[in-house]
């Protein structure tokens, strides 16, 4: 039986911008990610590997080429089967939180229930709060919260949908060392106790180094990709 893979991108193209302001960003990318792994995409500033990020989570189309996530082809589906796509396959979770201001923690995190209409979405919710360590945080509002808190907050509402991929931008790259090793343990736990697939892109090699796959981007190319074997193994007798 063919396993049918989480991610599979074959030729990618996209280029930004118009005219003499055009950049072509991906160049090419054949790229393929299995279920249930972890890959951590690295490179230098502007190589590319945020906007092919971004291109898995359906929030920037490719010029060319085939994207297929969680068994669905992004390039036929419209803006609004996009967002249904996203919002019941992918978890995405941004360095900046990406928080509405005036809303709630439990508010914040329910928004992707309501929004597919789940009539437990406050429950579902709080749940997951309580899961990240902010039982006791429902009601106050991100300014009332630390930047750790206000993360905790957005893996929270990543994770409430159950994706089958959670996208990660930076995850700590606003954060202490000390708060972001606590975002990380909670993605990676999640990640293994769900079975999801992770994503995420970062520049701190340390953190690169606990996926199971490490794949360099290089001016819209993949340079390299290598498996990580220790981190494979930990995910095998977790």
């Amino acid at each position: 039986m063919t396993t049918i893979p989480a991610i599979a991108l074959k030729n990618v193209h996209l280029t930004l911008g118009e005219g003499a302001g055009q950049v072509h960003i991906l160049k090419g990318i054949d790229l393929v990610i299995g279920k249930s792994t972890s890959v951590g995409l690295v490179g230098p500033s502007g190589s590319g590997k945020s906007t092919l990020l971004m291109v898995m989570a359906g929030l920037e189309r490719a010029d060319e080429g085939s994207v297929v996530v969680a068994g669905s082809e992004l390039g036929g589906l419209s803006e609004d089967q996009l967002a249904l796509f996203r919002g019941r396959n992918v978890g995405i979770i941004f360095q900046s939180f990406h928080l509405v201001p005036n809303m709630t923690a439990l508010e914040n995190v329910a928004v992707p229930l309501e929004l597919a209409g789940d009539a437990d979405a406050f429950k579902k919710a709080q749940a997951e709060l309580e899961a990240v360590g902010l039982g006791k945080r429902l009601h106050h509002y991100p300014a009332q919260m630390s930047g750790g808190e206000q993360q905790r907050v957005a893996v929270a509402r990543a994770l409430v949908v159950e994706p089958e991929i959670l996208i990660a931008d930076e995850p700590t790259g606003n954060l202490d060392d000390s708060t972001g090793a606590q975002i990380v343990d909670l993605m990676f736990s999640a990640q293994r106790d769900r079975k999801t697939t992770l994503v995420l892109v970062t520049h701190d090699p340390a953190l690169a180094e606990k996926c199971d796959r490490v794949i360099r981007v290089r001016s819209g190319e993949i340079e390299e990709t290598t498996q990580n074997l220790a981190a494979a193994q930990e995910q095998v007798t977790a």
